[in-house]
């Protein structure tokens, strides 16, 4: 049975307002004055978070909320955050914060350690929700007061306000109530604005965002802009661009340089440009810094959130992304990519086919791994899949 949570998660609804944040150096410090200015409830979702002077100012921020009796929920993925330290722990649990651990770590569990929550996602009372691809590590901010001496990754964040926010609560309260056995509120919906939106998430793996983002893609009929940072994408996201590419639509892909945390699945990614290039699909690769962003913009329609869209993600993660139906608010996407596309230098297709014959065994290799490790996946996920079926 579908709960009422995962249900109106799904629905599109007006009386929203949607602010997007680029980078950091901007969007960091407006979450630490939304905790700030707390009143009732905190609720952290987090995926990535690495002990340092970002993760330092977010726990200093939760621990004076919860001494001004605001109350404060916090879920860590267990892999994502390993490298939390024992102190930081120790001081949002003395605080009061109430901390759970999504699937932790076992090697009893064998692939069910697979199974992670992707999610980026900050809620403060029922007024604001945060929702990205950025955890609380220095990769994402050198510096939060002042200049940053290296360029940080890049990534967005976007606000919500409204009735939007509602369902964020619900979403976050459905994944809290797994792993935890404390209480946590669902706040009324409330509207603020006049934008359409609606979450996308789903429960273990991101198939619901892939079909989501793929219907956008259909349905489109000027533009399809895509900003990934691990383009290794399932065959009908990789086709629904292809035809789109082929009706006319301005297809571009915005993908990571040569500056990346990964190697490997730039590799992969790159060794499928060929089939894209040909069907008019635009490639476009970053080059000041690590291109973390995840967006989708479709026409009016946008998508911001942690989805990766790739097979991984698809397969293995919870995720969820903001949907956002506004005219002024997809103009302002648009500006962003029109910016990041300015700071990228554009593959086009004679060049992927001239290509060194290195650069082809290296993305040939990688692929091909890929392949393998998903094909594997593949069957860990089925079983999975029977033993859910079986508990529910």
């Amino acid at each position: 049975m579908v709960s009422a949570a995962r249900k109106s998660a799904r629905r599109w609804c007006d009386g929203n307002r949607f602010t997007l944040l680029c980078d950091g150096e901007q969007f960091f410090p407006e979450m630490l004055e939304a905790i700030a200015g707390a009143r009732e409830h905190i609720a952290l979702e987090m995926y990535l978070a690495e002990s340092g002077p970002v993760a330092t100012r977010f726990v200093d921020a939760l621990c004076a909320a919860r001494a001004r009796d605001v109350t404060v929920f916090v879920l860590l993925d267990d892999f994502g955050t390993f490298y939390l330290n024992r102190h930081d722990r120790q001081r949002l649990n003395e605080a009061g914060v109430t901390l759970a651990r999504f699937n932790p770590l076992s090697p009893l569990k064998l692939a069910f350690n697979l199974v992670r929550d992707h999610r980026k996602l900050l809620l403060i009372d029922d007024r604001i929700a945060y929702v990205g691809g950025a955890g609380l590590t220095q990769d994402f901010a050198r510096e939060l007061d002042g200049a940053a001496i290296e360029r940080s990754w890049r990534d967005n964040m976007i606000r919500a306000e409204g009735r939007c926010v509602g369902q964020w609560w619900g979403v976050f309260r459905a994944n809290w109530r797994r792993w935890s056995d404390v209480a946590c509120p669902l706040p009324p919906l409330r509207s603020v604005g006049h934008a359409s939106g609606r979450v996308v998430a789903g429960r273990r793996g991101a198939t619901v965002l892939t079909r989501a983002a793929i219907a956008d893609i259909r349905r489109a009929r000027e533009r399809v802009w895509l900003a990934t940072p691990y383009f290794v994408p399932a065959r009908g996201l990789r086709l629904a661009l292809a035809r789109a590419a082929r009706r006319g639509v301005d297809v571009r892909l915005l993908l990571p340089g040569p500056k990346t945390d990964h190697a490997g699945a730039r590799a992969a990614g790159r060794r499928i440009y060929g089939g894209l290039l040909r069907r008019g699909v635009r490639v476009f690769e970053y080059q000041p810094a690590f291109l973390h962003a995840k967006m989708l913009l479709a026409d009016e329609r946008a998508q911001i959130g942690s989805c990766n869209f790739d097979r991984w993600s698809e397969r293995w993660n919870l995720e969820a992304n903001q949907a956002v139906e506004d005219t002024a608010f997809a103009d302002e996407v648009a500006g962003v990519f029109e910016y990041d596309f300015a700071e990228c230098r554009e593959v086009t297709w004679q060049e992927w086919r001239q290509r060194p014959l290195g650069a082809r065994l290296h993305e040939r290799f990688w692929g091909t791994l890929e392949t393998w490790a998903m094909r594997l996946s593949r069957r860990s996920h089925l079983v999975l899949g029977r033993m859910d079926r079986r508990r529910t």
